[in-house]
């Protein structure tokens, strides 16, 4: 499985029906992800939750850098 696919798989195994948008370069992402799950989260709490499911990524040398979007969707 390529990287960009991976990633993917991880966020949408995590955060089901958010909107998870995935940009890959090499081993390095952007990622997107807008849930309701974070509602009521600060921002750095957000991001922690989208590490917490690249971390084994991270680890193993897959992914180098991460940027992150994490918000709440615009209608809550």
């Amino acid at each position: 499985m390529d990287l960009q696919s991976e990633i993917e798989d991880r966020l949408s195994k995590e955060f089901g029906d958010s909107n998870i948008e995935v940009g890959v370069q090499g081993n390095h992402a952007s990622v997107k992800v807008e849930s309701e799950r974070f509602d009521g989260l600060r921002p750095v709490e957000r991001q922690r939750m989208v590490y917490s499911c690249l971390n084994e990524l991270i680890r193993n040398g897959s992914l180098h850098a991460v940027t992150i979007v994490a918000s709440v969707p615009k209608t809550l």
